[in-house]
């Protein structure tokens, strides 16, 4: 059940069950401009991450927690591999001091869950956190011990299951059952009189998130949008500095786009996450200090499935910015079925330089792998900023662009690898 948040609920959601020295906090961060809480959020989650760091690093190297040197891998020496935790850590302190308060006097929509109203945006903000707790804890015990892929899947499941957030008559969490309706010529709102190729929205059987059969088809895609995402930022994770400087120019975008729509909230989350990710890059730049593991790619990638969606009209944007990774992901595993390989099995180099990952096969060309962000950076960013400035009626260009650019760094990866005796790293310039 929905309603409209009355003002008068502000006083019960931010003074309720705080202290007096939480209540201070609060009433100073709702004190503050939007555009002062954005530029803080980042800036504070970045320095927190960076400090954070050097604690996990600690700890690393106090239990043993290092990635070992693995044969068909491109790394030569072992680093600390649970940086992702201080990323984590610093996204959820920072936001729970700065996006919490302004959330709570959201003027949208409400939610009615076990009779009291909470704004719609911070139910999902506390069904996320549950849900990155899972997957963060998870991918955790896999960076130290080693899980096999069934776990992990399963963890993944539960994860979107609890950002669904079902309850009896409706899903309170993230459901996704529509995209934008580029040709929806004006029509803001669902007319059963209109035809469904003419409504503000494409969706999938159903136009409220309600419990019913028919949610099932949006249930499956909510479930393959969030695992896509986390294995999409998991597979490029192989390069020192590359996810995360993807991922950080990616919610940046997101901040951008959020603010311009009026979505402050939803902008200082965003750009709260951004400042969290770009805080590890100096950490992680080749030659990398400290790897941020599964447990920090897989947050990444439920992190940004989730900004992505939170108040719509983002799916495009997100798809324009990360398509090289997610095209990279599709041929990459039409290659492995080609060759009788499991499709989820890692690709041992260099044999198979030539029909691996993008990132890889640009190593293998004779890049080192700070050319290989600069590279992969640009084409991100000049990708996002297309996404940003064309009219949602020509984003389906967009798609073909990306398209497009797959093709010309595919072609020149082979070309580089032609002009190479015999494909090789420069270990000397590629330390991670």
């Amino acid at each position: 059940m929905e309603l409209q948040s009355p003002l008068l609920q502000e006083s019960q959601l931010t003074r309720k069950g705080t202290t007096p020295r939480m209540q201070q906090i609060v009433t100073f961060v709702q004190a503050l401009p939007t555009g002062v809480l954005l530029v803080l959020g980042a800036v504070v989650a970045g320095l927190c991450t960076y400090i954070f760091t050097f604690g996990v690093m600690a700890l690393c190297r106090k239990f043993g927690w290092f990635e070992p040197v693995i044969e068909g891998k491109i790394h030569t020496v072992a680093r600390p591999r649970v940086g992702g935790l201080a990323i984590f850590i610093a996204f959820l302190l920072v936001s729970f001091l700065l996006y919490v308060p302004l959330a709570a006097r959201s003027q949208g929509q409400m939610q009615i869950i076990f009779g009291r109203p909470y704004p719609k945006e911070l139910v999902i903000y506390g069904l996320f956190v549950l849900a990155s707790i899972v997957i963060v804890v998870v991918h955790t015990y896999d960076d130290i011990k080693g899980l096999k892929p069934l776990p992990k899947l399963l963890a993944q499941t539960c994860a979107v299951l609890i950002l669904l957030g079902p309850g009896l008559h409706s899903f309170h969490g993230v459901l996704f059952f529509g995209v934008n309706n580029p040709f929806s010529d004006g029509v803001t709102a669902y007319n059963p009189a209109l035809p469904w190729y003419q409504q503000p929205e494409l969706t999938l059987f159903i136009h409220e998130p309600v419990i019913s059969w028919l949610a099932i088809p949006a249930v499956l895609f909510t479930w393959f949008w969030f695992a896509g995402m986390m294995n999409a930022v998991n597979f490029i994770d192989g390069v020192d500095g590359l996810s995360s400087g993807i991922v950080g120019m990616a919610s940046l975008f997101i901040a951008v786009i959020s603010w311009t729509m009026g979505q402050q909230s939803i902008a200082i989350l965003a750009a709260i996450f951004t400042g969290a990710v770009v805080g590890f890059l100096p950490h992680n730049w080749n030659p990398a200090r400290i790897i941020m593991g599964d447990s920090g790619s897989q947050f990444l990638g439920i992190t940004l499935a989730t900004l992505a969606i939170m108040g719509g009209a983002k799916f495009a944007l997100i798809l324009m910015i990360l398509g090289i990774p997610i095209l990279d992901i599709a041929i990459v595993m039409v290659n492995r079925i080609r060759r009788g390989q499991h499709p989820m099995q890692r690709d041992l180099l260099p044999q198979h330089a030539r029909h691996t990952h993008i990132q890889y096969r640009l190593l293998f060309g004779g890049l080192d792998a700070r050319q290989v962000c600069y590279v992969l950076y640009s084409a991100t960013f000049v990708l996002g900023l297309l996404a940003l400035s064309m009219p949602r009626i020509y984003k389906f260009i967009g798609f073909v662009l990306v398209g497009i650019v797959m093709f010309v760094l595919l072609a020149w990866s082979r070309r580089l690898q032609a002009s190479q005796a015999a494909p090789s790293v420069d270990l000397n310039k590629q330390k991670g």
